[in-house]
């Protein structure tokens, strides 16, 4: 037979629209047999969590604070997206358990091995359909969380009339930076020694005004400097911080003291407080970009405690979405040397039981890394491992 141009053309352009044709029949089968039990668990999971996590706290908001229904509902729907990517791994693990469990029970795996087909065959499909799984739940949890969690914050606030900008209110904020001092006798800055020069703090930020502000400078020998304003604003052009209503008071080695007051005083400053008091307060509410943004932060600052957390928080966005295939893999190998059988409360109080484990250990880990008893990588990648382990483990044994 000959294939022309044509010919080869067209069915090209017949594999590319119509692809489900060409995955073999057992693949086909298997992945029919997981969908139903998956958008059956995902459906549950977010139902679920959706209720605990949000629904009633806008029940109670609609009753006590008068919410408008139609603003609650636009909540609900803003924080649909983070309750799906934790339903995500979980729906994985159930569909997994249940699908295999079922088709062991009515020997149909079995029968696939009897025609040669051993159970690592068997379980490919369920592990491609993690790996899918997993690109997802990192494409929801980089993309759409962040911004879904920003909007539903918006409109709640917007909706009980708590005051609410673009640029979010933000307490409490610390900067502090480290350099050299200015020596009194040269009025040069010294060459061999750092020392933490300034400590900036603000009360409050909102609108991207400083609120409450006090600064302590230390950057001369035998100089101590407080500035305290009732606000404060950056301005880019000058690359100064411009205070306002406040007062200056120096302190020289001998105790002496000066008082100085002001109703406007531009002082030379880095921007990195503006910086420190932009970075969201939660990392479910940075991309993996601003993660690392912050990161840069907080090394320029040289804050190791805030370095140790935001680089667990990055590790996790990597591997929060690695629980889809973690779950997948001890899903299928468990169900298939369990014989679950069709029951649904069975395989959801065995999938509740391992999903505890797994996040219970994943917790502990983290909490390591914070504190900064084992390194970021392992703290966030070592429950990964050993739950693949314990997956690749289980997998064997079915194989026997």
């Amino acid at each position: 037979m000959k294939f022309t141009r044509a010919s080869f053309l067209k069915k090209a352009i017949y594999q590319i629209t119509f692809p489900w044709k060409f995955i073999p029949l057992i693949d086909r089968w298997l992945i029919g047999q997981l969908l139903p039990p998956m958008f059956f668990a995902i459906s549950a999971f977010t139902v679920i969590s959706l209720s605990v996590g949000v629904m009633f706290e806008l029940i109670r908001k609609i009753v006590e604070y008068g919410l408008p229904v139609f603003l609650a509902i636009k909540v609900l729907i803003y924080s649909l997206p983070g309750f799906l990517v934790l339903s995500f791994p979980m729906a994985v693990l159930l569909s997994t358990l249940l699908t295999y469990g079922k088709l062991s029970s009515n020997s149909e795996l079995l029968a696939l091995r009897s025609l040669g087909i051993n159970n690592y065959r068997i379980v490919a499909p369920a592990i491609a359909l993690s790996i899918f799984m997993t690109g997802l739940t990192f494409y929801f949890n980089d993309n759409l969380v962040p911004t879904a969690n920003r909007l539903a914050e918006i409109t709640l606030r917007s909706g009980i009339g708590s005051s609410f900008a673009d640029n979010k209110r933000k307490n409490n904020i610390i900067f502090t930076r480290k350099g050299s001092r200015i020596e009194s006798s040269t009025n040069k800055p010294t060459k061999t020694n750092t020392y933490l020069t300034h400590i900036f703090y603000a009360s409050k930020f909102e609108n991207n005004i400083m609120q409450e502000v006090t600064v302590f400078d230390f950057s001369r020998q035998n100089t101590r400097q407080i500035l305290t304003a009732n606000s404060a604003i950056f301005d880019k052009d000058s690359s100064s911080w411009i205070f306002s209503d406040g007062s200056i008071v120096s302190i020289n080695a001998e105790g002496a003291t000066t008082n100085l007051q002001f109703q406007k005083y531009i002082y030379p400053f880095v921007e990195g407080p503006l910086d420190i008091a932009k970075i969201p307060k939660d990392a479910a509410e940075m991309s993996l970009k601003q993660a690392l943004e912050a990161e840069q932060i907080y090394k320029e600052i040289g804050n190791s405690k805030e370095i140790r957390k935001i680089q667990v928080r990055i590790q996790e966005k990597f591997t929060f979405p690695c629980a889809c295939l973690v779950f997948g893999l001890i899903g299928s190998s468990l169900g298939s040397k369990l014989n679950i059988r069709s029951s649904k409360s069975q395989g959801f109080g065995l999938s509740v039981i391992l999903i505890l484990i797994y996040y219970v250990m994943s917790f502990l880990f983290s909490s390591f890394g914070v504190k900064g008893l084992i390194t970021p990588i392992i703290a966030t990648w070592s429950p990964v491992v050993i739950s693949l382990g314990g997956g690749v483990y289980l997998l064997k044994k079915s194989n026997k």
